[in-house]
Parts: C-alpha cells; structure tokens; sequence
C-alpha cells in the first residue's frame, strides 16, 4: 500500500508542472495554455524523501454534457475515486475565481482529507490571492512555486505523517498475510499414507511460476494514427474509463500509464496520442504530444498498432511501423473496429501483403482483428502480445549458431574480396530484447546488405524468430602484424 495523492484544480493553475517537480520527470506536458491534461496521469516520485505516488488531473471545469471539458470532469472525479489525499491548487497571482470557490464546495462535499495550495507564490504578486484562498474554508493554504520549487520543504512536511500512517499500515497487513499464510501452511499437514505422496497439503511452485512471480511489468504501448481507437482499446482491457474517448480526433495529449495484470502477468499500459504526419503537424501542443508518443515506444517493449480496416497501411502507420522496428521493439498489428469491416479475407490479404512489401526489414509480423468498443478479440491480442514479448525475449545456443552458420555459408558463400573469400569465422548473440548477434569476419565491410538480409531470413526461419526486429553487428579480429 502506497499513498496516493491527487493534484486537482481549474485549468492553467500549475498542476502538471507540481507533478512534474515532484516524479523529477517532464511526463506531464507543460504550457500556458488552458486545458492541456484531459486524462489524469499517475506516477510514482521520491519527492522530498518521501517516496508515495503522485496524480495530475484534467482542470476542473463546470460543465456536466458531454462535450471535452464534461468528459475532463468526469475523469478527474474518476481519478479521486482511486487517491487517498488531495492537494485542491489555485492560482495565487489570479486570486480566487468563482470557479476555484465552486469546486471548493464540491471538494468539501466529497468528504476527502484535502489540503488547499496556492501557488505561483514565489513574489508579492501572489500575497492578495493566498489571502482571499481562506475564504475558500478548505484551511491554511500553503504557498508554493510548483516553477521555482518555492514552499516543498512545508509541503514535505504536510505530507509526511501522510506517507508514514501509509507505510505502517502496508507493514501491518503484509504481517497479517504472513500470519495468515504460516495459519493455512499449518492447517494444510495431511498424515502420511500410502499413495499419498509426501504427506503435505501444499505443493512446490514450478520453475516457471516462481519466475512469473518474480516478473517486472510488460511495458506495452499502444500506438496509431488519431481516431484509431487507441484509448477505447485501453479501457477495453482495464474494463474501466481510464482514458477519455469521443468521436474527436486527437483527444489523447499525454501518455497515459496504467498498470494492469492479465493471466497474472502484470503489465504497463501506456495510451499514446494519435501520430500524425509532420507536415501536418501546426499546433505546439500536438506536437509534444506526438514527441510524448514517440517517447512511450522508446520506453515500451511489446507495441501494438493500431489500424483501421478502411484505412488500412497508410503510408503513416508504416512510417509508425518502421519507427517501432527501428527502436528494436517486438510489434503486433491490431486491427480494430473489425465487427464493421466489410470483405474481411481481402483486408487481410491487403494487410499481409503491405507488410510484405513495405516492411521487408522484418518478417511475420502478428495480426490480429478485434473490436475495441464491444470488448472483443482482447484475450487473442493479449496472448499474441505475450508471444511477441518470447520471440523478443530469445536466445540462441553458441554452438547450435555456429553449426548454423557454416552450414550457411556451405550453401550459399558470401562475395569474394579481390580474389579472396571473406571467411565467416564465428556468430554469437550477445543480448535478446531484441535479439542481437555479432558475426566475426575478414572483411566486415565488403559484406553486402543482400548477404546480411540473408543471415537475418535464415535465423528467423531456423530459430523461429518471427515479427521481431533482428540486429547483426559485423566484427573482425585484430591483425597482430598489423604493425
């Protein structure tokens, strides 16, 4: 159990830059513009020396339709259903709005242990408004500079016995578990019998659980052009709303994370902004949000791609594909919205046939059809995904490679160099994630690409390495007469 704390106020008051101070992180896109979170976004920080885990909200804006800023409130509310404390920030140099006092009254309705924050207090510009903030009735308000760091030796201090009540009672129930495990462990003795094996109720965890036990989170990033379904998607796994949706292109701005656990594999969900074309791209808020989306591939291991049926393979989404298969991620193309698609076997032939030829760099890559808004195909996805993270994960015996290699090379040798044969000596994989090898050689660089392509098509088809990226890194050994 970790403390939880929610960021929560109207828009443009400084929310995502305190988050951003306190995970020592850029997550949050940061600008002066109003309204820029629309989704609320948790992580964990070490703020101060107090380590708990810290979310930033939509602004709070009184709309109750559904149109953005009605979803953005009800996200936010969403979020407060999952903290444990509330830091309610103003704006001080602004003063108090009506809207900060109507959400101060809908703050103190909830019932929620809140502390009110004023910040941008880092001059006198700011005493007026930290002065009327009283008149708010959520008590003292604590001023701060979220920008300059001004005021986080006070908040540490509001939030330590916070984070310790937290971590005490963690150390209480992880207690009460152990207790109750050494209870059950006792009761579960069975006396010996005949045929009974070793006369004990429990039995030893297998290799493979006790590594699926031991695991870190499957990071997987869910990527696309706008409007694909990215978000839908997300919340079709979680069976929540965690990301806001609508038939609006470009909703999403900040990466969301979630974690989440499927057949008790725990995995990190990460929701990207939709990805235009760069010649496309005007506005500077999409475009930190399309870097923040280029930035969650890079963090990912497994990619999922989304497509649609009537729109499917454009030059965008290869241009995508290709950016994964170049950050050396394990990919898998999901093509949603499949309960509506017509002429099924020819999209899929279509799909096959574009990856083909315009993704010669990597071979097999996994598809899948599902329909994000009703829930369906998502345990096919999630079981291609895990394949995809093994294939990813592979490694390669040294002496089963080089057997490989000269059998390789006995049926096709590669070019001979001014009348010499460039000799492949030795292969080993030096990493997986994704799986690398390095080939020793006379000469490395007289070795054409069409040969290399060659090596790569053989140790997918020999080694069953489909739809990963594959790296060959080309080595000689050092002449010792050279000099």
């Amino acid at each position: 159990m970790t403390l939880k704390v929610a960021i929560i106020g109207r828009p443009n008051v400084g929310k995502s830059t305190l988050f951003n101070r306190m995970t020592g992180k850029k997550l949050s896109i940061v600008d002066d513009t109003p309204g820029i979170t629309r989704d609320w976004r948790e992580s964990d920080c070490d703020f101060m020396g107090l380590k708990f885990r810290v979310v930033d909200t939509a602004g709070l804006e009184e709309n109750f339709d559904n149109s953005i800023e009605g979803r953005m409130r009800k996200s936010t509310e969403n979020a407060l259903k999952h903290a444990d404390f509330v830091l309610f920030m103003i704006d001080a140099r602004a003063g108090v709005t009506p809207l900060d006092s109507h959400f101060a009254d809908w703050l103190r309705r909830q019932n929620m242990p809140c502390a009110l924050v004023a910040n941008k207090c880092e001059s006198r510009r700011g005493d007026d408004g930290l002065y009327e903030a009283y008149e708010l009735g959520l008590g003292e308000p604590l001023p701060i500079s979220a920008e300059h760091g001004v005021g986080f030796s006070d908040l540490a201090a509001l939030l330590a016995p916070l984070v310790k009540q937290a971590e005490e009672e963690a150390a209480a129930k992880a207690a009460e578990e152990e207790d109750s495990e050494e209870q059950n462990d006792e009761n579960a003795y069975i006396p010996y019998e005949e045929g009974s094996g070793t006369g004990f109720g429990d039995e030893e965890e297998s290799p493979e659980e006790l590594e699926a036990a031991l695991v870190k989170p499957i990071k997987l990033a869910i990527v696309g052009r706008p409007n694909a379904g990215k978000s839908t998607l997300m919340n079709a796994l979680l069976k929540e709303e965690r990301s806001m949706t609508g038939a609006e292109p470009g909703i999403t701005r900040d990466a969301v994370s979630a974690d989440w656990v499927y057949n008790d594999r725990p995995f990190r969900l990460v929701d990207t902004a939709g990805i235009r074309k760069k010649a496309k791209i005007t506005d500077k808020i999409e475009k930190y949000a399309v870097d923040d989306s280029f930035r969650a591939i890079r963090l990912a291991q497994v990619v999922v791609l989304m497509l649609e049926p009537d729109k499917l393979f454009e030059r965008q989404d290869l241009s995508i594909a290709a950016h994964v298969v170049e950050e050396g991620r394990a990919l898998v193309i999901a093509i949603n919205k499949w309960d509506a698609a017509e002429e099924k076997t020819e999209v899929l032939e279509h799909a096959a046939y574009k990856l083909e030829t315009s993704l010669p760099q990597i071979k097999d890559v996994p598809i899948v059809t599902i329909s994000a808004l009703n829930g369906r195909g998502m345990d096919k996805l999630m079981d291609t995904v895990l394949e995809a993270y093994r294939v990813w994960n592979k490694r390669v015996p040294t002496g089963g490679l080089n057997r490989w290699l000269s059998y390789m090379e006995g049926r096709h040798p590669p070019p001979m160099v001014q009348r010499r044969p460039n000799r492949l000596r030795y292969m080993t994989q030096v990493k997986s994630r994704p799986p690398t090898f390095a080939l020793w050689l006379s000469r490395p660089k007289d070795l054409p690409d069409s040969y290399q392509r060659y090596l790569i098509s053989g140790l997918r088809e020999s080694f069953d390495i489909p739809g990963t990226p594959i790296r060959l890194m080309l080595r000689t050994t050092k002449n010792p007469y050279v000099n």
